[in-house]
């Protein structure tokens, strides 16, 4: 089945605003402010399929020693794997923190996800590498370096928090975000998709696996007999982007709150 065919109009997807001019970003430069204290933490972020991780991964080689930690809702999950894209193969030799820490089926929320980001942030530093965070989830991000946006008695300390992060954002047009998003969503359902869904079912209930959405909502639903394999394809996908179009308008919502983030095409 050809997902050109299936979305031939993108229906609800409006088109991108002016994208930003990419930057060339300098490895060397970046440990330098890090060693002088300049920055406490590298912050790699985008919409999905925008290559963020595989950029985030190329960028920790440069630099020689860092260790990434996940900005991710849903990778903290244990056996969500085709469907958050852990793509745990990209990362070679890099070590990587916050992914696979709780069960498929647990609820997992934003005041726990930035407790486990400070300890990891910390033992990171602690172990003279360079953080760097990695993801696209805009929630995740801003609770580990905008803590002020947490009432104090359920967030973390602020100062267990980056003080002086370095955005870097991976830049992609939205005709190669599209391309990649229909081409990935294919791969993931000749990987296994619906199978480590059906696999899931077995212990995880139908209504929680749905409550993680996209991957998790449409193709339990097919699974259930909801929605026939056409339909979930094609709702899925248009989901996604939407998801993506979504990402965007929120980063850009942070350099209009004065967060400067540095673009670049990985």
């Amino acid at each position: 089945m050809n997902r050109t065919e299936l979305l031939p109009d993108r229906p609800g997807i409006p088109p991108m605003a002016k994208l930003p001019d990419p930057e060339v970003i300098d490895p060397e430069a970046l440990a330098r402010a890090y060693d002088a204290g300049e920055i406490d933490l590298i912050c790699v972020v985008g919409p999905t399929a925008s290559g963020k991780t595989r950029y985030a991964v190329q960028l920790a080689k440069a630099l020689g020693n860092a260790e990434i930690l996940s900005a991710d809702s849903r990778q903290v999950y244990r056996g969500m794997d085709i469907g958050t894209g852990k793509d745990l193969c990209e990362y070679d030799d890099v070590p990587y923190h916050l992914i696979d820490i709780v069960p498929a089926g647990a609820k997992f929320n934003i005041y726990q996800y930035q407790a486990a980001f400070a300890d990891a942030w910390a033992a990171v530093r602690e172990k003279g590498a360079i953080p760097i965070l990695c993801g696209g989830s805009g929630l995740y991000i801003e609770a580990a370096t905008k803590a002020y946006k947490f009432e104090k008695q359920n967030g973390v300390d602020p100062s267990r928090l980056p003080q002086k992060p370095y955005y870097i954002g991976t830049l992609v047009t939205r005709e190669e975000r599209v391309e990649r998003i229909d081409r990935r969503l294919e791969e993931r359902l000749k990987d296994g998709l619906v199978e480590e869904v059906r696999g899931l079912l077995e212990t995880v209930p139908a209504p929680d696996l749905i409550y993680y959405g996209l991957e998790y909502k449409f193709v339990t639903q097919y699974v259930l007999g909801e929605l026939s394999y056409e339909d979930m394809v094609v709702g899925l996908g248009n989901a996604i982007h939407q998801f993506a179009k979504r990402q965007m308008t929120w980063f850009r919502g942070m350099e209009r709150d004065g967060i400067r983030i540095h673009w670049t095409r990985p």
